[in-house]
């Protein structure tokens, strides 16, 4: 059963309609098949153009749609042998992000992600994918665990963020986020991030530095929610359509601007829509990706990264880092 967002009304009222007139139509009525074939190019025509002119909070609606393909799917569809990893050796297992080592294209990789879960009880036991600090540091001890052997890193995004709890806080939520981000800008070996739903403040980007960031078409990528945007400044859930778009969270938004490197095109619908398909487009993303890092030397593979990431937000560009300027990791 398809899972309809209210902005897809208009798609739903025709495909029930194909349906019923479908029945017909195995039903031996030929009036039925000349009506089912006017109905399917009316759809497509409605499909191309609801989908190509979505607002930036439609754009999130079918970010955070339940059906769409999660890190685990990602990896059930691209890699084999994947060995999950778990605990950060310290207090526990956090479940909201998977990770491990796997096969990909007959390469031993690292791959890491958010994990939502699907059904209520999964995203119960997921936490709906926010992570508390202990799984940032499982991430941590695997991308280590990945430099040592010499492995890339795959990292899939999915989150609303971090989890905001006391117990989290206590545990040290933004020093573990912090953390990530020191080690993950001076690692040795290439890392490459993919935005696949909801990427959400620092949750996201703990396992987002990366030397390449991509971002499907309908995912969105952003320092706060439309929804905390709205209530920090007008209290107002009215406006989260306008915070939504005043954030510029979209992949073609972010591409303009240099956040991220490239946008994977969706099916038609969304990613949901064609799960196999879409786990196919990543893995030619993927693949050119790692084809580009792979035989990078390492100082050049780091002067890259830091390049890519001096360079966001600057308007005149900053000069470049002296050597020996970068801080120490312990």
């Amino acid at each position: 059963m398809r899972d309809y967002l209210e902005f897809e009304h208009p798609i739903r009222e025709i495909e029930e309609k194909i349906e019923k007139l479908s029945a017909a139509a195995a039903g031996g009525k030929t009036s039925a098949q000349g009506e089912v074939r006017k109905l399917r190019a009316k759809l497509a025509q409605v499909e191309h153009e609801l989908y190509q002119n979505l607002t930036p909070w439609q754009r999130t609606q079918l970010a955070r749609h339940a059906q769409r393909p999660s890190t685990l799917d990602y990896i059930g569809e691209l890699t084999r042998d994947f060995l999950e990893f778990h605990g950060d050796r310290s207090f526990g297992d956090d479940r909201a992000i998977v990770g491990g080592f796997a096969r990909f294209n007959d390469r031993t990789i690292m791959v890491i992600g958010h994990q939502k879960g699907r059904t209520l009880k999964e995203r119960m036991q997921r936490n709906f994918g926010m992570p508390n600090p202990e799984g940032y540091r499982k991430a941590l001890r695997l991308m280590k665990l990945a430099e040592k052997f010499n492995r890339p890193i795959l990292t899939f995004i999915d989150t609303p963020g971090a989890y905001p709890g006391i117990g989290a806080e206590e545990r040290g939520q933004s020093e573990a986020i912090a953390r990530n981000l020191l080690v993950m800008s001076r690692l040795s070996v290439p890392i490459i991030s993919v935005v696949i739903g909801e990427g959400g403040s620092g949750g996201a980007l703990a396992l987002g530095v990366s030397d390449r960031v991509l971002m499907l078409e309908h995912s969105v990528y952003s320092v706060i929610s439309p929804e905390g945007c709205a209530a920090i400044l007008w209290d107002n859930p009215a406006k989260i359509p306008d915070a939504a778009s005043a954030l510029k969270m979209t992949a073609k938004d972010l591409l303009h601007f240099g956040v991220i490197d490239d946008i994977v095109q969706e099916p038609i619908g969304g990613a949901h829509r064609d799960p196999k398909a879409m786990c196919t487009l990543v893995g030619k993303a993927l693949t050119n990706q790692l084809y580009d890092l792979t035989d990078l030397p390492v100082e050049q593979l780091l002067t890259q990264r830091e390049q890519k990431y001096r360079k966001i937000g600057s308007v005149g560009g900053l000069p470049p880092a002296q050597p020996g300027a970068s801080p120490s990791i312990n």
